[in-house]
């Protein structure tokens, strides 16, 4: 009965997560081009997606400290409540102070591929609770690859507006959009109130034990310079039990700082292009909704692909492994993005840069969520989504600045060297979590 309980606890996830992205797929696309409509300038829609990040920096820590305390389950009902009420404003309103609370709360359109913004930690640490170690890396890249075919559909009614244009001119015709985002998010509300709560108690000690030697081991195999299987199985053989509190923390929280420096870098490389792309596709070629959000839909349909070969490849090669090779062939892409010198061709190359550097995020999320045991999960997740998301907020009111002055090619060379240094030291710090996960173990009788 217990993996029942897991199994529709995680499928729950799953629907919400899709749901959730179909939303996101829309704003990532649109939002940007109808604040573009009510005349914001670059740099004003650059600073409220700056905001976004910071307020959801701060909320990050708060949420993902409480939700180890408190259960996950009421945060996710919280975000998707708050992210309804905050469609529905879309709809009923253009005041800029409205819309700038609207974004800074919800992160819509910062393209999150169906993570619940700040409430991100909440979500991520129940459905780890449901998964063993070594499922991790096939079953969160399943759930990235969720959120991008969603994306994909969202990023495709994204174009829509030309329908009726005639009807509802300028800024009007994305309201309908904005009513279908708020209906979405209702169901949203019901499916996570109608997932499994499971339990979190005495069930899971012992497997809290267990994976507390992941960091462990992980950690003396990159020292030792050793990724052998038989020294990963002899310090989990030895470290169980005779690990104190103390010893045990302290290692959890150097593998967390180690992560945390590394996707400060990242986020800081994002930042300069995520949530600004449809604003540049927009500026640079004059690209109108229905061409944007053809290229987003297949960036996300390709993207969504690749994570499941992704996860499939973590069973293989491991995480890292998986992760690094992936991300140096994307940074590639990123480097001549700016140099197409047509829509179309810039399209391409986003559509293939997209798929093999995004594919890379549930592998990502599953060596975050574990480098600590289930109590400090929500900590852990929540400590390194904050170093991603501090760097992140200031891109892009620097990317929006230099759009508006005519410059767009160097925010994605930034970006490309910042994320080289990124993968690099990922793959350096983290090698030796890719050494066989203690519960795919077997027990000495």
């Amino acid at each position: 009965m217990a993996r029942t309980s897991r199994d529709k606890t995680v499928s729950h996830l799953q629907i919400a997560r899709t749901l959730r992205s179909i939303t996101q797929g829309i704003a990532v696309v649109d939002l940007t081009l109808y604040l573009k409509d009510l005349h914001w300038s670059g740099t004003a829609i650059g600073g409220v997606m700056s905001a976004a990040g910071l307020v959801g920096a701060a909320l990050i820590v708060m949420i993902g400290v409480m939700s180890d305390r408190l259960g996950r389950k009421p945060f996710l009902i919280v975000y998707e409540v708050i992210t309804a009420i905050a469609a529905l404003l879309l709809v009923t309103t253009t005041n800029a102070a409205i819309l700038t609370i609207i974004i800074v709360l919800t992160g819509f359109g910062r393209g999150q591929n169906g993570a619940a913004g700040p409430f991100t930690p909440a979500e991520q640490a129940w459905m780890a609770s449901r998964v063993p170690r070594s499922e991790r890396g096939s079953v969160f890249s399943t759930n990235t690859a969720l959120g991008f075919f969603g994306m994909a559909t969202g990023a495709l009614l994204a174009g829509t507006p030309r329908l009726w244009h005639n009807a509802l001119p300028g800024a009007a015709g994305f309201h309908p959009l904005f009513g279908l985002m708020f209906l979405i998010s209702l169901a949203c509300v019901g499916v996570i109130a109608t997932a499994p709560s499971g339990t979190n108690g005495s069930s899971n000690k012992s497997k809290a034990v267990r994976e507390h030697a992941v960091t462990a081991s992980a950690d003396a195999g990159v020292q030792a310079n050793s990724d052998h299987p038989s020294a990963t199985r002899n310090l989990e053989t030895n470290a169980g039990p005779a690990m104190d509190e103390s010893s045990i923390r302290r290692q959890e929280n150097k593998n967390m700082a180690k992560l945390a420096g590394v996707n400060a870098l990242n986020g800081l490389a994002i930042g300069f292009m995520g949530p600004m792309m449809s604003y540049w596709f927009a500026m640079k070629f004059g690209a109108t909704s229905s061409e944007i959000g053809t290229t987003l839909a297949l960036s996300f349909v390709l993207t969504g692909m690749s994570s499941l070969i992704t996860g499939a490849l973590t069973k293989r090669f491991g995480m890292v492994k998986s992760v690094v090779y992936l991300q140096l062939f994307g940074i590639f892409m990123i480097l001549i993005l700016p140099l197409a010198p047509s829509f179309w061709l810039a399209s391409a190359i986003y559509v293939i840069r997209s798929a093999f550097s995004r594919g890379t995020q549930g592998a990502r999320s599953a060596l975050s969520s574990s480098l600590t045991r289930d109590k400090r999960r929500g900590f852990s997740v929540s400590m390194n989504a904050l170093a991603m998301r501090l760097p992140s907020a200031i891109g892009p009111t620097l990317s929006g600045t230099m759009l508006d002055t005519g410059i767009f090619a160097l925010p994605f060379f930034i970006a490309g060297g910042l994320q080289l240094c990124s993968t690099l030291l990922y793959g350096r710090l983290f090698r030796g979590f890719d050494a066989p996960a203690p519960d795919a173990v077997p027990r000495r009788s």
